[in-house]
C-alpha cells in the first residue's frame, strides 16, 4: 500500500500549471472539471459524483478554484487537494453553483473547455449561465498531458499490476469444474480486495463458449471440464491507478485445437508487447500482433483494438488500434490484449500491462502467459 507520501507525490501542484499553459495553448478561456479522473489526476480529489455541483474551474489567465458542496468541503480539505494551496469554496444549498462560476470567469469568456465525462445537466446548466461561451472537450487539453506517465505514476501501476498479478496467482484456489462462473467470479472479486485494490472495476469469468465473448458477463454456467476459461480482472488501488489483466485457463485437458488457437495467440501477444518502443506508432503496434494472427487463418476471429491506455482510468488514451498514427513515447502505458474468438465455440485473450520506456517497453504483468491447466 502507498503511504501518504506517496500519495501526495503522484498528485504534485505542477499540474495545474501545465494544464493551465495547455489550456491557453489551446485557445480556451478556462476548463471546467467536475468529478472523475481527469479532477483527480489535477487535484487527487477523488469526489462524489453527485448531483451538486462540484467543478474545478481552471483559467488559462487567472488562479485555480475548486467549488464544492458545503457539505463536501471537509472531504475536499482533507483530500491532496487541500494540500496545493487553491483556494477551496464550499456553496450553500440556496446558491447557484454555476452562477457563481460564471461571475468569477471573465466577461469576455468565448471558449470553455468541459469535462468529457461532465454529466449532460451540469454541461448544460453552464451553457444557460454563460450563453457567450461555445463548449469543447476538455480532454484535447488533458489527455495530451494525462497519457505521459511520471515516474510516479509508473509506481502506481506497478502497484496495481502486482496486485492483479497475486489474484491471477491463486486462481486455482476457485476455478474447478462443478462450480459456476458467479461463484467464481464472487470469489476473484474477495480476492482482488484482500490482495491491494479498494474497488473491484470488472470481473470477467468466460467459460467453454462463453469465453468467445470479449465482454461476458458473469452467469451461472457451470464449468465443465475440459472448458476453457478467458478470466479478465481489473480493479483500482488505493492511490488511484488501475489494473487490468487477462489469463487463460482450462480446467483439465482443454481440446487440441484450443491449445493451438492459444498458441498462435501466444506468439502474437508476446511479439506485441516485444515490439514496443518509442516511435512506432500505435496502429503499426495493432498490425504486429493481427498480422500474425491473420497469417494462421484466424484475422476475422481478431475482433477489438489491440489496447487501450491505462492510469487513473481503466481506459483512457492511447489506443492501440489500426489506424491510429500516434507516434509511442516514453511514459504511455497501455493494455496489449489481442483475441481470438470462434462464436459459440471457445475464445483466448492474453493481456499485459506495459509502459513505453527510452529503451522499449517494460511489461508490468509478471505471470506466466501460457495455458494454465487445472486439475
Amino acid at each position: 500500500m502507498p503511504d501518504d507520501g506517496q500519495l501526495a507525490n503522484l498528485y504534485p501542484a505542477d499540474r495545474l500549471h501545465s494544464a493551465r499553459e495547455a489550456t491557453a495553448r489551446a485557445g480556451l478561456d478556462a476548463l471546467l472539471i467536475s468529478p472523475g479522473a481527469d479532477l483527480r489526476y489535477l487535484t487527487g480529489y477523488d469526489a462524489l459524483p453527485l448531483e451538486r455541483l462540484t467543478c474545478l474551474v481552471l483559467p488559462a489567465d487567472g488562479d485555480p478554484f475548486l467549488l464544492v458542496p458545503a457539505l463536501e468541503e471537509p472531504a475536499a480539505q482533507a483530500s491532496p487537494a487541500g494540500d496545493l494551496g487553491i483556494e477551496i469554496t464550499g456553496w450553500q444549498e440556496t446558491e447557484d453553483p454555476y452562477a457563481l462560476v460564471a461571475a468569477r470567469l471573465p466577461a469576455r469568456t468565448a471558449r470553455i473547455g468541459v469535462d468529457n465525462h461532465m454529466w449532460a445537466e451540469k454541461t448544460l446548466a453552464f451553457r444557460a449561465v454563460l450563453p457567450g461561451a461555445g463548449q469543447e472537450l476538455a480532454g484535447g487539453v488533458l489527455n495530451g498531458l494525462r497519457m505521459r506517465k511520471t515516474p510516479q505514476e509508473a509506481a502506481a501501476l506497478g502497484r496495481a499490476g502486482a496486485a492483479i498479478d497475486r489474484v491471477h496467482a491463486r486462481m486455482g484456489e476457485w476455478l474447478r469444474a462443478g462450480r459456476t462462473e458467479r461463484e467464481v467470479g464472487r470469489d476473484i472479486a474477495d480476492a482482488m480486495l484482500d490482495e491491494g485494490h479498494v474497488r473491484v472495476d470488472f470481473v470477467i469469468v468466460g467459460s467453454g463458449p462463453n469465453s468467445a465473448s470479449p465482454h461476458h458477463e458473469l452467469s451461472d454456467r457451470v464449468i465443465g471440464p475440459g472448458d476453457p476459461v478467458v478470466v479478465d480482472i481489473g480493479g483500482t488501488t488505493r492511490d488511484g491507478y488501475c489494473s487490468d489483466s487477462t489469463r487463460v485457463y482450462a480446467v483439465g485437458e482443454p481440446p487440441a485445437e484450443f491449445r493451438r488457437l492459444h498458441e498462435v495467440l501466444l506468439r502474437a501477444q508476446r511479439a506485441q508487447t516485444d515490439a514496443v518502443r518509442p516511435g512506432i506508432t500505435a496502429g503499426q503496434l495493432d498490425a504486429v500482433g493481427r498480422d500474425i494472427i491473420t497469417d494462421a487463418g484466424h484475422g476475422p476471429h481478431f475482433i477489438h483494438r489491440t489496447g487501450h491506455g491505462i492510469g487513473l482510468d481503466t481506459h483512457e488514451e492511447p489506443y492501440i488500434v489500426t489506424g491510429n498514427p500516434l507516434p509511442l513515447a516514453p511514459g504511455m502505458a497501455f493494455s496489449v490484449e489481442p483475441g481470438i474468438y470462434l462464436p459459440g465455440r471457445y475464445g483466448a485473450r492474453i493481456e499485459d500491462i506495459v509502459i513505453c520506456t527510452r529503451d522499449g517497453g517494460e511489461r508490468l504483468n509478471r505471470t506466466p502467459r501460457d495455458l494454465v491447466v487445472l486439475a
